[in-house]
Order: C-alpha cells, then structure tokens, then sequence
C-alpha cells in the first residue's frame, strides 16, 4: 500500500505546478477520493473502516443503561422514581426517562423542556407518536440512539410503573459476568406458551410464524448485554415490528447464537403483578404509592420490600428441556 501511495506523489505535485487557479481543497478531495479507491481495491474491506473498539472508546461508558419508557403527561410517575429507586443508583449507572413528542401540544413540549433542563434525563424522540401503537418503535428508535451515543455493558429497559432494586441488579450481574461464559444475556422472566393474540390493543394481525409467540421475556423489565443492543440497533432497518414491543424483542433474538436466556422468578414484570416478596429484583404495575410505600420500607427495614409479603396469582420455573407450549406450569411456593 505505501509504493501506491509513494506513486500517487509526483502526479499530485505536477498538479500544483499547472498554470492556471486550482484550490487546496479539490486537491486534497482528489487525493482523497483516490486513497480510498486503492484501500478498498487492494485491502480487506475491514483495514478500511474504523475500528470498533476505537469507536466504543470515544463514548461515555457505563456499567448499566436504565431506559424506563413514559409518556408526556407521567411527570409524577418519572418523579417519584428520581426520589425512590434511582436515588439508589450510583455513577456507574445512567438513565432515560423515555417520551415520544411528536404532534404533543405546546404546554406538553414545554413541560417537558423545563423537565430536561432540571435533570437531563429525558431521552425525547421527536419523530415518535406517544401510544400503545408505537410502543415497538419506541423501543426500536430508543435502542438506536443509546447505541448510538453510549458504551455499556447491559441495558434495561422498564417501565414508569416498575421498581428496581438497583444494587441487586448489579451484583446479580457481576456474579454472571464471574462465570466467564462469554455468552450474550437476555435476562427476565420469560414466557414461551402465550398464545398470538387476534383482538384488542395487542392483536397481531400479520404473524404467520407459529400459533404462540416465540419464548421471550415480558416486558415490565428486562435486561440485555451490549451486543444483542448492537445486533438490533444495526439491524434495526430489516427488523419485523410486532404489536407488542417485548415479543418483538424475543422475535429479533429468536435465531442469534451464544444466548443465554435466563428465566428469573425475581422479575416480577407481566401485565399483573404476582404480588410482593423481598426476593423481587423488579416489581411492576405499581401506582405512584404504591411505589413511594414500597421504597419507604425499604429504607427502614434495611432491604426488606413488603411489611408482609404475598401472592396475588403463582408463578412458575421455565422448563427450557420441553417444548415453549409446556415450559411454563405455574405452582405454588414459587415467588
């Protein structure tokens, strides 16, 4: 490579030495544009792009990204987990509070710009109508710019009704990251047996796979390492967009290898809440009082989350050795 950048030289100085006007800049793009032409002809495409680690390198980095979806009007909701949950989170940890704005009225963009100001934590997607409707586009475009803009090791994404145990989460995660696996994690509480819904705010009216979702983990809370947040992100233009945004995630990382899918009883995240144990990493379907009751005995019993733990409805272990349709027996003595 450096004879045929040597050879390019005296071509280049017979230019500078014609008569009449020519500019630096169109020298240097003719330079240019002919390096780039020689690189891509006689090295490997990948000599030709910037590095990947380089490029992580330039960005700020954390241990944890924390996208907790909202919508325009839930300031309350995004306060009360500032003052609860996140309060809990050290440096290692950064955080989204996330809102579509598009066509909201102008005292909602300009609460909203006030929000930003105070605590830079709102992550606005201006080109995103803020509905149930575009909750998977949500996720998608979401993904995207952290993707985009940061360098983590995992990511979680939850709800403005959810509560996480925050110092749980990341010792759980540094216990995982001990094993040295070097698998891919995708970690929740999963669900292979539900069936594809045709009616209501959920129908799919155009999956054609199978007669049950693919297994995947529900959407009150999740996490997901770094890589399969890149494998989505670069493919986010090809990617089949479902009604419901946490199978869709199943969907994306249905065929991906080196997975490890981890069912955890301590997600407590499906559409209802199974009650309350001290064991629960994330809780969703709280109200705003339910969630400040919560972190407030926390705080005086010293990680304890319920006066008196209880079941609303059993739960079970996922049985990954027989097929998605069988997996899931719910039972009793299970958090």
């Amino acid at each position: 490579m450096t004879h045929l950048r040597l050879d390019l030289m005296p071509k280049l100085q017979s230019i500078t030495r014609w008569r009449f006007p020519v500019r630096a800049n169109v020298i240097v793009f003719l330079f240019t544009a002919v390096f780039i032409f020689l690189c891509m002809r006689y090295l490997p495409e990948r000599k030709c792009q910037p590095d990947e680690h380089t490029l992580r390198g330039n960005k700020p980095k954390y241990r944890l990204i924390a996208l907790i979806l909202s919508n325009p009007d839930n300031l309350e909701r995004r306060n009360t987990i500032r003052k609860t949950w996140l309060a809990e989170s050290d440096a290692t940890v950064k955080h989204f509070f996330v809102v579509g704005t598009q066509d909201i009225l102008p005292e909602q963009r300009n609460t909203l710009q006030s929000e930003k100001q105070k605590f830079d934590d709102l992550l606005l997607l201006p080109r995103l109508q803020d509905s149930y409707g575009t909750l998977t586009k949500k996720v998608l475009y979401t993904l995207k710019a952290v993707h985009e803009h940061y360098d983590f090791d995992y990511l979680l994404k939850c709800d403005d009704d959810s509560y996480v145990v925050v110092h749980k989460l990341l010792k759980e995660l540094d216990k995982w990251q001990s094993k040295g696996t070097r698998r891919e994690l995708y970690w929740g509480f999963f669900n292979g047996r539900a069936q594809v819904k045709r009616s209501g705010p959920w129908k799919e009216t155009d999956w054609i796979l199978c007669d049950h979702y693919l297994p995947y983990a529900v959407g009150g809370g999740y996490v997901l390492s770094y890589n399969l947040i890149e494998f989505i992100a670069k493919n986010a233009d090809i990617l089949k967009l479902q009604n419901s945004e946490d199978v869709s995630v199943g969907l994306w990382l249905a065929p991906l290898a080196n997975i490890e899918r981890k069912h955890d009883v301590r997600f407590d995240t499906e559409y209802r809440s199974r009650g309350c144990s001290n064991q629960y990493i994330v809780t969703h379907k709280l109200t705003v009082q339910n969630m400040l009751s919560m972190h407030d005995y926390y705080q005086v019993s010293l990680g304890a989350l319920c006066p008196k733990e209880f079941r609303n409805r059993m739960s079970y272990h996922y049985n990954w050795t027989v097929p998605p349709s069988q997996c899931c027996n719910r039972q009793s003595g299970i958090p």
